[in-house]
């Protein structure tokens, strides 16, 4: 894909964050937009920042987690606008807990978010997306999906999935040579309301944290952006890139990993330790 103007592009979690910064910028580039969240209210105002703008909008009030939700939004796409050229998997939520305090519910929801939607999303949009000769699908892990943290497994599993799931379908795409490629994503600490709406629990206390002060600390390294992700991201899809590390944080990580691929986790631990007495 060599520019956007005059492609269609879905985008879930477009009501805020990365999702709603890539509406914009891919709007500003004369691309059409076919936009969902589970809050509408998000939606209408992702879809007023568009409005300067000549290109075609949709919005749809869509949880990821639902398959016939999801392939229903997928029909009326096509429907809406005659093709689909790009798929953003970006709706994401968090976790924050303990392996043994996290409830068989919790992982369902977060399994059925960021790891389903992702699913989903790829399934129900690749096969139009192959019918143009010229698509992208988007997939956006973390940095967590490149190493593990205490206190967020259960977010780990799904990042570790959605990478190894998007490297997978990248390589499948190569030897069909279909025109249509695949990008993993991992952000670090973006500006987003991830942290805000999470979901924690009090079994944090058994490793000597709290949730609020959880909340706080994950605040503070909220730092990068989201246009700045937003324009990383459109960058990588135009130079057909496998991987996209986002932020300082997230190559580091990266890094550390690389030079100790067991060892780091022992760091991880310590830093939790320090970490949990600031305020």
């Amino acid at each position: 894909m060599k520019n956007f103007k005059n492609k269609v592009a879905a985008i879930t979690g477009a009501g805020s964050g990365i999702g709603q910064q890539l509406a914009v910028l891919l709007a500003q580039q004369g691309c059409h937009l076919s936009l969902s969240d589970v809050n509408e209210e998000g939606l209408a105002k992702t879809k007023a920042l568009l409005s300067d703008y000549n290109v075609r909008v949709t919005t749809a009030q869509v949880d990821v987690a639902d398959r016939a939700a999801m392939k229903h939004w997928a029909e009326q796409t096509v429907q809406d606008h005659g093709s689909v050229n790009m798929i953003f998997n970006n709706a994401g939520v968090a976790l924050g807990s303990t392996v043994e305090g996290a409830s068989y519910e919790d992982l369902e929801w977060i399994v059925g978010i960021n790891f389903w939607g992702v699913v989903h999303g790829t399934k129900e949009f690749l096969p139009y997306i192959k019918q143009t000769g010229d698509g992208h699908i988007v997939n956006i892990s973390s940095l967590f999906g490149i190493t593990a943290q205490p206190t967020q497994s259960a977010y780990n599993a799904t990042k570790f999935a959605v990478r190894g799931y998007t490297e997978s379908l990248r390589q499948e795409l190569d030897i069909q040579n279909c025109g249509v490629s695949a990008l993993c994503v991992h952000p670090g600490g973006i500006r987003t309301n991830i942290a805000n709406a999470a979901k924690m629990n009090d079994s944090l206390s058994s490793l000597g944290m709290n949730s609020e002060k959880s909340i706080r600390s994950f605040n503070k390294l909220l730092r990068y952006p989201a246009e700045h992700a937003a324009r990383d991201i459109l960058d990588a899809v135009l130079k057909d890139k496998r991987r996209l590390l986002i932020g300082n944080d997230a190559k580091a990580i990266d890094l550390i990993q690389r030079i100790v691929p067991s060892g780091y986790q022992r760091v991880m631990a310590v830093a939790t330790q320090l970490g949990k007495g600031r305020k």
